[in-house]
């Protein structure tokens, strides 16, 4: 029996890491219909607390004691977590899951672009008109002044907004801040915006069929954390990272399948334009040896 390489092993589980959040994406719309957004915030994120708490202690990753700046890219970085959290779902329950998560394969570059901005990172005539050329793309999958356009489009390009701002105070952030804790940091914040939310709204009551979709939103989200994190420890993130693209497929099938949802001729080209100026960002950075910090994909 042929034994994997590391970088094929990595392959496959960021792979089974997106297919894993793209199906707590779709739990969480599916919920849209029962419960509202704050209140499946603060259920979802308890059961990622505990979890993350948990984790942190297997690996000795529960210390406190940084730097003031570390502690303010952690609360910088918590920030940018609460925003994209409350945008992308928002975005979420009101749009096609698939152009959604179109919109969110625009980060490679919107990171590369605001590293290149506020960070000082060199970024060459070839990634900068990729960086363009994605953007175009996006605009092709929100089509302003369309029929399909809502408010709900502009969410999506906040939650890019919120988790660009999230990955630059990363880059930031001194190598003594263990990543686990960060993701618990933010997954106390995001439960903590969910619980506040929640006192304004009405709550409504699990069904057995909310509860089941709860249920396999916070799994796959777990699922997914570990996955991601395992993906980046056996692979070399120049081979790897392009396989975060599968989330996009996968989000093109559920939406189909499960919500009867299907982008339109311009939102799918717009998907396609965004996806190969991805992959050539990370190309390009692969070959400048650009080795971005890795913190778990997201709590969204």
């Amino acid at each position: 029996m042929p034994v994997l390489s590391d970088n094929i092993r990595g392959a496959i589980m960021m792979m089974g890491a997106m297919c894993a959040y793209t199906f707590n994406d779709a739990f969480m719309k599916a919920l849209a219909d029962e419960i509202p957004l704050f209140q499946a915030i603060f259920f979802r994120g308890l059961g990622a607390v505990i979890f993350l708490a948990i984790l942190c202690r297997i690996f000795g990753q529960l210390r406190f004691r940084f730097p003031a700046r570390d502690w303010g890219l952690l609360v910088l970085r918590t920030a940018g977590e609460l925003g994209g959290t409350f945008f992308f779902l928002s975005a979420l329950f009101n749009m096609p899951i698939a152009n959604v998560s179109a919109i969110l394969q625009v980060l490679p570059l919107s990171v590369s672009l605001a590293a290149a901005l506020f960070l000082g990172e060199a970024v060459g005539w070839r990634r900068l008109t990729m960086i363009f050329v994605g953007f175009v793309g996006v605009m092709l999958i929100i089509q302003p002044g369309g029929a399909d356009f809502s408010i709900y489009s502009l969410y999506a390009l906040a939650a890019v907004a919120c988790v660009t701002l999230r990955d630059v105070a990363v880059r930031r952030m001194s190598r003594n801040v263990p990543s686990v804790f960060v993701a618990l940091v933010a997954a106390v914040g995001v439960t903590g915006l969910g619980g506040v939310g929640s006192l304004f709204i009405e709550w409504q009551p699990f069904t057995t069929t909310s509860g089941l979709q709860l249920a396999g939103a916070m799994s796959f989200l777990i699922f997914g954390y570990i996955a991601s994190v395992s993906a980046m420890r056996f692979g070399d993130i120049g081979f790897v990272a392009p396989f975060r693209y599968t989330s996009l497929l996968v989000a093109l099938v559920l939406g189909v399948l499960v919500f009867d949802e299907w982008p339109n001729a311009l939102a799918l080209t717009g998907g396609a334009i965004v996806v190969a100026t991805g992959i050539f960002t990370l190309y390009r950075e692969k070959q400048l040896r650009i080795r971005p910090r890795f913190v778990p994909d997201r709590i969204r």
